[in-house]
């Protein structure tokens, strides 16, 4: 052997003793000890985190009384939904589609993220391989950044969790977490989108489909997906509908008969626009008025039902956009933009808001007009004065019990008897109207004895008759006799639930929205919509007669239809706002008129919507009406049980009038003795104890209103500008 042959075999055989199989062997194992040391410390070193920002936002659903969906809020369009209300089908199907060993393994496929973490490093793609488990950890703990660091985060959160947590809950947290497109994070969102059902309705087919998404939500999406799209989506919700059978999920037969479920078109999710922000507002008010922070609601995963009925609401929309909105040019006409409309329509049985409209949209006029009270509520306050004399037992000032036979002097800026604040109400147009009974001043909104009356019954008692019907407590009342003419704050919200208790013959009924509100950690309280007696039912059905006069032969004669219906007007110092709030024996309805400038100031709505004043018995008596008669389907035959004792006889002659002043511009139809067949029946007329001397009543003209109170009397709500720019402003109502 040469020289050279020595060392290479020397150098050989140093290499093979070095490279020994003995040595090879005993560097893998120490390898493998060393990558499961390091493996055991970093499951030791890496905790189960909290759950990312993200995954746990969700939206509020928002749902008509129908369970129709209203609304949705929130930055994440997810609810999440307890595995429970998903369909065992649906389930087994996203098993099928991404994990058929989900109910045998630990958590984690180490092959597959071995293979998605190699691809990954050397450059080709970023791929998962992962399972249900792991997916389940990624969407709700970590983020979906596919590094090499982040997979072994994966891989030992999942062991935990795995064991931590059962399979159930891991499977309903994978389909709530999960992106399917459209903006919809989780299963329920995603029925909604796709399917327009929840979760709890959804077929065998439609789950397989959704679960098919989750591998290309974007591609996938069957209504906007290209031919090979659509193609490659059919070919996994065949492929996960064959696992289904394989497992023993599905039964062959059964799987031979499903059809490709299409989807419906992508919508956008209902928003804000139009009333839907006004009903949503008012919802989480209410829910926050029953305790729930206002910080839990903006978090998210309420599912509120409101009263509101769908057909209802549109209805109540219909009459504003034909009675009001058609008739104004909003956008070439300043005066017209003023002029702000709300409205609350409640079941005087249940207190149930059944809708209520808030003004234009809540997009472009975000205070809702139906909640406010910044306005006056004017005359519609009367009734309240005469049931609060009626429950009181209330005399006049020479000792005559208060009914509706009662006389009082219609005299226009008569001054009030017996009150230490001195008070001389102007009527409408200055007209004296001389002895009336206390159904004709009702009828046309008398101020004269309205004042004088709320000086018999005493204004604090006048006052908590009020709240105690459902007026708020913080209302600036002002109890002087200026009160009698609604110089106070109110909404239609509030004056809706006050003819509710009139209507429930005295008993309380305080307006709600919300029908239920769950979460799935907690439930909301349903709010106690009818009380107790407040005021006595003779009381309480005498107002309710004395109006039904309002609508038959008064200023509120426009809001008359095929229905029984009691009512009153109301407009406010300088014509602020007009209103109409009334009632049917099922429904209870306030309407009113708001004017308002860009920047918020109260203006007048004279000139607007009609020429001269927009007075309570035209506009909002019209939309009253149309609203009512469409919400009734065209009319009813209910009629109102009333129990009235003696306070209820009317006088259908009484002493003449003094006419004095200017001739009304319009007038109601002719009062007659006969009662309107669509009214209730009243009692039979009773000769009077009052003055003597007797003439047929004559017509009467349209409502009266309210004058500015004289400067003794405390600021009223909204104070009067005195009407400048306005050379002929009449007294609010």
């Amino acid at each position: 052997m040469g020289r050279a042959d020595k060392g290479q075999g020397k150098k050989g055989g140093r290499i093979r003793r070095l490279f020994t199989w003995r040595k090879l062997l005993g560097t893998f194992f120490v390898g493998c000890l060393l990558v499961m040391g390091a493996f055991y410390a970093v499951y030791v070193m890496v905790p189960v985190p909290i759950a990312n920002a993200q995954a746990t936002m969700q939206s509020n659903v928002y749902k008509y009384a129908d369970g129709k969906v209203l609304a949705r809020t929130g930055e994440i369009n997810r609810e999440i939904v307890g595995l429970e209300k998903i369909p065992l089908g649906v389930q087994h199907a996203f098993v099928a589609a991404e994990n058929k060993t989900f109910y045998k393994d630990n958590g984690i496929d180490i092959k597959g993220t071995l293979r998605g973490a190699l691809n990954t490093v050397t450059g080709k793609g970023k791929q998962g391989g992962s399972t249900i488990t792991q997916q389940y950890v990624k969407n709700y703990y970590l983020d979906q950044d596919q590094t090499v660091t982040r997979k072994l985060k994966e891989m030992v959160i999942a062991l935990k969790v795995d064991q931590q947590s059962s399979k159930a809950e891991i499977l309903a947290g994978y389909m709530n977490t999960s992106y399917y497109g459209r903006s919809a994070y989780g299963i329920q969102a995603a029925a909604q989108s796709y399917y327009g059902v929840d979760a709890t309705k959804l077929t065998v087919a439609q789950g397989a489909y959704l679960a098919s998404l989750l591998q290309a939500p974007n591609q996938y999406d069957w209504t906007a997906a290209s031919p090979t799209g659509r193609k490659l989506v059919e070919e996994r919700w065949a492929y996960t509908l064959d696992n289904m059978v394989e497992e023993g999920w599905l039964d062959a037969t059964e799987r031979a008969g499903l059809k490709f479920p299409a989807p419906q078109k992508a919508k956008p999710a209902p928003g804000m626009e139009g009333q839907r922000g006004y009903l949503v507002e008012a919802a989480n008010q209410e829910l926050v008025r029953q305790g729930i922070p206002e910080k839990d609601i903006k978090a998210g995963g309420w599912t509120i039902t409101l009263n509101i009925d769908e057909q209802k609401q549109k209805a109540l929309v219909e009459a504003v956009e034909k009675q009001l909105e058609k008739k104004l040019d909003r956008k070439g006409d300043k005066k017209d933009a003023t002029v702000q409309a709300g409205a609350t329509s409640v079941d005087p049985k249940t207190g149930q808001v059944v809708a209520m409209y808030g003004g234009v949209g809540a997009t472009q006029h975000w205070t809702s007009n139906a909640t406010r009270r910044d306005y006056q509520p004017a005359s519609t306050f009367k009734p309240l004065v005469l049931a609060s004399a009626l429950d009181n037992g209330a005399e006049t000032q020479d000792g005559r019990k208060i009914g509706l036979g009662t006389i009082y002097d219609g005299t226009s800026k008569r001054k009030v008897v017996g009150s230490s604040i001195p008070f001389s109400p102007e009527n409408e147009d200055n007209q004296s109207y001389g002895p009336v009974t206390v159904q004709k001043a009702t009828n046309s909104s008398i101020n004269s004895v309205y004042a004088q009356m709320i000086v018999d019954v005493g204004p604090g008692n006048t006052k908590k008759t009020a709240i105690d019907l459902g007026m708020k407590d913080g209302a600036d009342f002002g109890e002087t006799p200026a009160m009698s003419l609604g110089t106070m704050g109110a909404s239609t919200w509030d004056m809706a639930g006050v003819y509710a208790s009139l209507a429930n013959h005295g008993v309380k009924v305080t307006p709600t929205v919300v029908k239920s509100a769950e979460h799935k950690d907690r439930k909301a309280d349903p709010v106690k919509s009818v009380g107790s007696q407040v005021i006595s039912r003779e009381a309480a059905d005498t107002v309710t007669k004395a109006m039904t006069g309002v609508v038959r032969n008064g200023s509120g004669f426009r809001a008359a239809g095929d229905y029984a219906a009691a009512g009153k007007t109301g407009t406010s110092e300088n014509n602020r706002s007009a209103w109409f709030v009334g009632y049917t024996p099922e429904l209870v309805t306030a309407v009113g008129l708001f004017g308002e400038d860009t920047k918020g100031n109260q203006v007048t709505l004279t000139d607007t919507i009609n020429p001269g004043r927009a007075n309570g018995g035209r506009t909002p008596a019209q939309i009253w009406g149309a609203y009512t008669t469409a919400a009734l389907d065209g009319g009813s035959d209910a009629r109102f049980d009333l129990e009235t004792g003696g306070s209820g006889d009317i006088v259908e002659t009484e002493p003449t009038p003094t006419r004095t002043g200017s001739t009304p511009s319009s007038t109601p139809p002719p009062a007659t003795g006969t009662p309107d067949p669509t009214q209730p029946p009243t009692s039979t007329a009773t000769t009077p104890t009052q003055p003597t001397g007797t003439v047929t009543i004559p017509p009467p003209p349209t409502e009266t209103t309210d004058p500015v109170p004289p400067t003794t009397v405390p600021p009223v709500v909204g104070g009067d500008d005195s009407g400048e720019g306005d050379g002929n402003v009449r007294p609010p109502r």
